[in-house]
């Protein structure tokens, strides 16, 4: 049996028949956004900028190997960069979590081990962003922060958004999921500050 992503790169009788639920999914992260951007939904805002790296497809496009670029590019332009993360994986029992090159990736995900020990700056993982980004900005003298796969956490307010899109497959057939691979519509592209194809 084929697992479901097979079917994202074009349009399928078994895609046909999820898009009454792409239809939902696409309408509940419409009104979540919304919800955010009319205040009525709480959004963090932090004492220093925040740069958001992300994507609004599944799985991975290149994003990781960005954020530790752009902090290596942070640091030569005189900014005392940290990075918060999801921790996607991480079983540790108490959050936020900091994270170095000594973490165990079982406890805070393996990609913030990757990025501490490939950036060695700050790394704090926690499913919420501004919480993550508070007990980072507690410990660390960081003037930015970078927050890794942030886009759709829209509870940490955010000065530059960064979209990182596959190069080879794209948005696939442009359908939400399970449809297909889209955790947001494509029209969200627009409104990044900076869309990369990798």
């Amino acid at each position: 049996m084929k697992r479901l992503d097979h079917y994202w790169q074009k349009i399928h009788p078994v895609t046909l028949l999820l898009l009454p639920l792409a239809g939902i999914f696409c309408l509940v992260s419409w009104l979540r956004r919304l919800g955010y951007r009319l205040g009525l939904l709480p959004t963090g805002r932090l004492p220093v900028p925040v740069i958001v790296v992300g994507n609004i497809t599944v799985g991975g496009t290149g994003k990781t190997p960005l954020v530790v670029w752009l902090v290596d590019y942070l640091k030569q332009q005189g900014f005392k960069p940290g990075v918060v993360s999801r921790g996607y994986g991480g079983k540790a029992k108490q959050w936020p979590q900091s994270v170095d090159d000594a973490s165990d990736p079982s406890l805070v995900g393996d990609e913030p081990v990757l990025i501490a020990t490939r950036s060695a700056c700050p790394v704090y993982v926690a499913a919420n962003r501004p919480e993550a980004a508070k007990a980072l900005l507690a410990q660390h003298d960081c003037d930015i922060i970078i927050s890794d796969d942030g886009l759709q956490h829209y509870a940490l307010a955010r000065d530059i958004e960064i979209v990182v899109v596959d190069g080879q497959r794209g948005l696939g057939n442009g359908l939400c999921l399970p449809a297909g691979p889209l955790r947001e519509r494509s029209w969200r592209l627009a409104q990044a500050d900076l869309v990369l194809s990798n």
